[in-house]
């Protein structure tokens, strides 16, 4: 750092030399300081979020996954299919003794089926998938083939 005199004339005859120091005080420093733990903190707050909010999006994804590929395998049946059949709905079994729901690690799949809706000659299919507490529901209507 640089030190520098600085002459002050006072009342003509009196000299008075003021030492001038260059750089930071220590009250300038901690205040620098604090400030730049106050951002670090808001810095650490968000990345907490952030990370929460990924893991609850993933946890969405993975239920949708979950449904959408069950929808599809159903849609993929003959209406009159077994797995078809609204006896089948949980906790019922259809007529292959066939429970519509499956539990694939930590989710639970499971599917209604309603005959004759919306309109005759349907089937409405909600699929539901269950995992820690959160739930995905997908509905499709497949029609009869004529």
């Amino acid at each position: 750092m640089k030190s520098g005199r600085i002459d002050i004339n006072i009342k003509g005859d009196v000299t008075r030399k003021l030492q001038k120091d260059e750089g930071f005080t220590l009250i300038e420093v901690m205040i620098a300081i604090s400030i730049f733990a106050v951002g670090l903190l808001a810095v650490a707050a968000m990345q907490t979020s952030a990370i929460r909010v990924n893991s609850t999006a993933g946890q969405i994804t993975d239920r949708t996954t979950l449904a959408q590929d069950k929808l599809e395998e159903l849609m993929g049946l003959s209406y009159s299919d077994p797995w078809l059949e609204a006896a089948g709905n949980p906790p019922g079994q259809d007529s292959a003794l066939h429970t519509h729901q499956e539990t694939p690690d930590n989710y639970v799949i499971s599917w209604t089926v309603n005959n004759n809706t919306p309109v005759s000659g349907t089937k409405l299919i909600t699929v539901t998938v269950t995992a820690r507490g959160k739930t995905t529901r997908l509905v499709s209507v497949k029609s009869q083939s004529l």
